[in-house]
């Protein structure tokens, strides 16, 4: 496998794996919901609360997802199986003038 293969895979991977801790923490987050606080918040409360889970499943999501890839940089030194996804142009000088 070449570097923008391993690339391509692991970026497939980081996000399925972001979108999986997501539904995982919006499950539980409704299943905390539906638990213990069905009986105690209004009904008019019910999409606030829906919408403040899905947002908390993200942030938690990107959190963990940080620290999963911090550790991996830690230990895995990427330049040596991975492409850059973006790449940095070099400045070019600027033109002379001939006069």
């Amino acid at each position: 496998m070449n570097k923008k293969f391993n690339t391509f895979l692991f970026v497939m991977g980081a996000t399925v794996f972001n979108i999986v801790v997501t539904l995982l923490t919006f499950v539980l987050l409704l299943m905390f919901y539906a638990r213990f606080l069905t009986n105690v918040l209004p009904d008019e409360a019910h999409t606030w609360v829906l919408l403040v889970f899905f947002i908390a499943a993200i942030v938690v999501s990107f959190v963990v997802y940080r620290r999963i890839l911090n550790k991996m940089l830690a230990k895995i030194k990427f330049e040596d199986y991975f492409d850059p996804i973006i790449v940095g142009r070099g400045r070019k000088p600027p033109p002379q003038r001939k006069g």
